[in-house]
């Protein structure tokens, strides 16, 4: 008999380790010494009761296989020792250019590398924005976007730095009223349900595409959305870097699995915050990076990944996310899933040994909520706290392959005694096992009932007047 030791899962949904915390992703392929791998770069958050932190680091994995990434350290400091806010990075000639965010992005810095990952030295002042998103052309020209609650957007001498007289454009697409200023809307430009921040410039099948965060500020019921809401990546899309952006639509939404409800409205099953990502097209398949919330607050952020449908219209309208057709022809799109199996399409391995902590789906909310973890230590799990009576925990997707199961194994600590039913497909689907759990132990394992193979998604349901911690769980063969 041969015996296969299980291994942990080490990267799906936060694609980075669980205990790194970078938000604000923007994703970039570089070749770098005859290699192209994809790089990100975002703030830091380690400050822990404050967004982001006083360093950024580089991350990068090969592009066929988004779930191997190597850590590269620290790429930037700030130069007064300031926190730093999202930054950027293009490449243009031989050199990599990093705009930096200091003094919680009141200080845009661009300092320069020959290597995509850094050190990024010799920083000089720009005059540009909050949360700045640079565009290299295919022609060389070099465009900036930057903005909060108003956006604002120049294109840039060859020197990197310096904005060229005569571009700067204010407000190219709509903004909100900014939350925390009693002199909003003094422009008179349209308000409702526009920018907010986190601008990310692309181009894509020749259209400029202004990817941004969304405040919606009036309800969004299919996606249960009903108070002021910035947990959105959204687009507009022009023929021209600077001006003419038209309505383009939702890309994403850190709102975890979206509950149908017999009424058409939704139900979100993570809790939203705020949200900043950028597009990326690997061998063919565009993916959005964005991030989602982990703890009680916004501090704790974590980068994730989805693979998104990108289509032109015969009106050369692009659509961008989860995309409905008519007879061929692209007509709507849809913010794309959140999952917990990310860039992995075809699901995560069920066998390998899965920290609670990739959930996309926690419900109801505001109760339990996935704990954060600062120890580098390969393996560690985040998991699921404060769990009571009624928790459901689902992760869509797992992938069980030909054969079905013969069993699960949860670890978890309770007060008291509780079970565990593992639901398929639904949160309130078929029931496969149920584990009773009881004090003074740890790991507990119950047979499937049902025939799982192929992808599917899968959901853990605590039941019992106590309470509950989950770390992990693994199906065996």
């Amino acid at each position: 008999m041969v015996i296969t030791m299980k291994t942990v899962l080490k990267s799906a949904n936060p694609y980075l380790p669980l205990w790194e915390h970078i938000p604000d992703g923007e994703p970039r392929v570089f070749e770098y010494n005859g290699e192209k791998r994809l790089y990100v770069y975002g703030s830091h958050d380690t400050e822990r009761t404050s967004y982001c932190g006083r360093d950024q680091v580089v991350w990068s994995a090969p592009l066929n296989d988004l779930t191997d990434w190597t850590y590269h350290g620290v790429c930037y400091t700030a130069t007064n020792g300031s926190v730093l806010f999202a930054p950027d990075v293009v490449r243009k000639g031989d050199t990599f250019y990093l705009y930096a965010a200091e003094d919680r992005g009141s200080r845009i810095m661009v300092a320069s590398s020959k290597n995509p990952a850094g050190p990024f030295e010799n920083p000089r002042l720009t005059k540009l924005g909050f949360d700045p998103g640079v565009l290299v052309d295919d022609d060389g020209r070099v465009y900036a976007f930057w903005g909060f609650c108003a956006a604002y957007c120049a294109e840039l001498e060859d020197d990197m730095c310096t904005i060229r007289e005569g571009t700067l454009r204010a407000n190219p697409i709509g903004h909100v009223p900014d939350p925390w200023n009693e002199k909003n809307n003094e422009s008179g430009v349209d308000i409702k349900d526009a920018f907010f921040e986190a601008s990310s410039p692309r181009k894509i099948n020749g259209k400029y595409v202004y990817v941004y965060s969304r405040r919606y500020t009036t309800p969004v019921p299919e996606l249960g959305v009903y108070e002021p809401c910035n947990g959105f990546l959204s687009y507009k899309w022009s023929d021209s870097p600077l001006e003419g952006y038209q309505d383009g639509g939702d890309i994403s939404f850190n709102g975890g699995e979206i509950l149908k409800l017999p009424d058409g409205t939704g139900r979100q099953t993570y809790r939203w915050g705020n949200n900043h990502g950028g597009l990326v097209e690997i061998n063919g398949q565009w993916y959005i990076f964005y991030h989602r919330h982990t703890g009680t607050d916004e501090f704790s952020r974590q980068g994730m990944i989805e693979p998104v449908d990108v289509a032109v219209g015969k009106n050369g309208k692009i659509y961008i996310g989860s995309i409905d057709y008519e007879d061929g022809e692209p007509v709507s799109s849809k913010p794309v899933e959140m999952t917990s199996s990310g860039a992995s399409t075809d699901g995560i391995d069920a066998c390998k040994i899965i920290s609670a902590g990739y959930a996309c789906h926690i419900s109801p909310l505001h109760g339990a909520y996935i704990k954060p973890v600062y120890e580098r230590t390969n393996g560690i799990s985040s998991p699921i706290v404060n769990i009571k009576d009624g928790t459901r925990v689902g992760f869509r997707y797992l992938q069980f392959g030909a054969s079905s199961p013969k069993s699960v194994t949860v670890w978890a600590n309770v007060s008291g005694p509780m079970t565990v039913r593992v639901r398929v497909d639904d949160c309130r689907g078929k029931i496969a096992a149920e584990l009773p759990l009881e004090t003074g132990r740890t790991k507990f394992s119950a047979p499937i009932g049902l025939e799982l193979c192929g992808k599917r998604a899968v959901y853990f349901e605590f039941c019992g007047d106590c309470s509950a911690e989950f770390d992990r769980f693994t199906f065996d063969m």
